[in-house]
């Protein structure tokens, strides 16, 4: 079984999006398999899903307002093109265990004096 270790960043409120996310995970016929918190910040989801998901998981991740690091995309657009170019129904059924690390950001540039324009001149 492929593992993928993916981390990822969010300005979305933490009550809102897991429980958003959960559901997206079961829609694209994934198995949440353990959601724990790692600090008051970070969230880790543990997922599992067969390669022929892993597009609408990739679109499902996204859409929820959760941003992936290069690495992340890099290797969620691996697969994707892997299950492209898959010529056998069989490898499809394969199945990926994804590691989701979640931090929750605050919007810090609403508040930042630099981006307000009320810098010390």
């Amino acid at each position: 079984m492929q593992s993928l270790d993916i981390r990822a960043f969010t300005y979305e409120q933490r009550c809102g999006l897991l429980p958003d996310l959960t559901v997206a995970f079961c829609d694209c016929g994934g198995w949440v398999l353990e959601r724990k918190a790692l600090s008051p910040t970070n969230m880790e989801f543990r997922v599992e899903i067969q390669l022929r998901a892993v597009l609408e998981i990739y679109a499902a991740i996204l859409a929820n307002g959760v941003e992936l690091t290069r690495s992340g995309h890099d290797a969620l657009t691996e697969l994707c093109t892997r299950c492209k170019h898959v010529q056998h129904t069989l490898a499809l059924d394969q199945v990926i265990a994804i590691r989701l690390e979640i931090n929750f950001l605050e919007d810090v540039t609403q508040h930042s004096p630099v981006s307000s324009g009320s810098g010390v001149a």
